[in-house]
């Protein structure tokens, strides 16, 4: 029960209590705290549903990534060499940024914009169109660095966990039925729990001053859209699960230095995430430390972090740039097999996804963070193009006003992303 509810003198370790909940207070001024639009969208006439965003923490070496003249006849850069065969799938950009702080601390400026750690594309996404789908978004790793990290962020800035293991990944999209009532019985707690708390905060706001009210209604949002996504996970529990034709490998491919096994596996159920409808969002890290890696049976020079870290090294690049390949190759076939799927419409599984590739890292030796390597492909867009972007131009434009471009396509009504305010449909469409 609530202490002095309608008492403007409340203690500063106020909780809301239920008989299974007990869950603090947002800081409020009564308990001691601190005082605290939209455009029209883009009129294709088919809206791709899904989005997909993959980032590598160690960036993309810019020489080569970027190609080295802009339009369609350029030579395809070694990196992306592996993507040849779909040329006319993608576009490649240039010069632009978030105009973001560098360094490693703010590499969560690829999809959160000029403040890492703030509300992410793919969730922005997955809050404004993505659907009534078993999973609101999926957020996944492949690779291990120092510590934990969130390329994905919710619009209260908490960042989201990932899912490493690929037969962890399987089980969630695939579950047997043992699994899925144990996830009901959760389910079916958390939302009695989150019932009776809300009654006891509703009677705490009465006597609570008018922005603490303020303060409390966007607390009660917050928790609508959790109870939101746990009627669609419930609702979920009822539904046929898909049989796939896959077998996952007897073992999970986690150790550092088997990342492009994990990661093509990633792809696989990726595809078969977005093949069912399982979800309609999906972030990929590419995390990255100090693994070292044999490729095509050769032994690496150094570990993949201190690669990126070349000094300008020729033998030292080589490796890297052998590394940043390997990771396009797995990329290639995630494109192969959404290109080769088709729905009812006709229309492949790739016309249907947006697809993000790039980074927060512009050029990790040095920490910088700006001219930052970005891919786009699939989405039903006109690619097969590099768009140089001149940074130092009085209005070049940023990287966000790309990010509004994709949510628009997405059927995202927007005028804004972190500090861009326009788009690139002028460019890109």
């Amino acid at each position: 029960m609530l202490q002095n509810s309608t008492s403007p003198a409340l203690g500063r370790r106020q909780f809301l209590r239920s008989a299974s909940a007990l869950i603090a207070l947002p800081a409020l001024e009564a308990l001691g705290g601190a005082s605290a639009s939209a455009a029209a969208a883009t009129t294709a006439a088919h809206k791709p549903k899904n989005f997909v965003a993959i980032g590598s923490y160690l960036g993309w070496h810019q020489p080569a990534f970027f190609p080295k003249s802009a339009g369609k006849d350029y030579a395809m850069p070694a990196i992306l060499q592996p993507m040849e065969p779909h040329r006319d799938s993608f576009t490649i950009f240039s010069g632009l940024d978030h105009r973001a702080p560098n360094g490693h601390k703010a590499w969560s400026n690829f999809i959160c914009g000029n403040s890492p750690g703030s509300y992410s594309l793919d969730q922005q996404v997955a809050d404004q169109a993505g659907g009534k789908t078993r999973f609101a978004s999926l957020e996944l790793a492949t690779g291990m660095g120092e510590g934990a990290k969130s390329m994905s962020f919710t619009k209260q800035g908490v960042g989201l966990p990932t899912t490493i293991r690929p037969s962890v990944l399987y089980r969630q999209l695939f579950a047997t039925q043992a699994s899925r009532a144990r996830t009901e019985y959760l389910i079916k707690s958390g939302q009695s729990s989150l019932d009776s708390v809300l009654d006891d905060a509703k009677r705490l706001q009465a006597g609570l001053p008018q922005r603490d009210k303020d303060k409390l209604n966007e607390y009660f949002d917050s928790f609508r859209s959790v109870e939101k996504k746990m009627a669609r996970q419930l609702a979920a529990l009822d539904q046929p699960v898909p049989e796939p034709d896959y077998k996952l490998p007897s073992y999970d491919p986690i150790t550092p230095n088997l990342q492009m096994e994990a990661g093509t596996i990633m792809y696989d159920l990726m595809t078969l995430a977005l093949e069912t409808e399982s979800t309609h969002v999906i972030s990929l890290f590419l995390d990255g430390l100090g693994q070292v890696f044999a490729i095509n049976g050769e032994v690496l020079k150094a570990g993949y972090h201190a690669l990126s870290h070349h000094g300008n090294d020729p033998e030292m690049i080589r490796d890297l740039i052998a590394i940043e390949r390997a990771h396009m190759e797995c990329f290639a076939g995630f494109l192969k097999q959404l290109s080769e799927k088709k729905n009812p419409e006709g229309r492949t599984l790739l016309d249907d996804t947006v697809i993000l590739v790039g980074t927060g890292m512009g050029d990790a030796s040095r920490h910088s963070n700006a001219n930052l390597p970005i891919l786009v492909a699939g989405g039903g867009f006109k690619h097969g193009q590099h768009i140089a972007i001149d940074a130092k131009a009085r209005d070049a434009p940023l990287l966000g006003d790309l990010y509004i471009t994709l949510k628009q396509r997405l059927g995202v009504e927007s005028d804004s992303f972190s500090n861009a305010y326009r788009n690139l449909n002028h460019l890109f469409s």
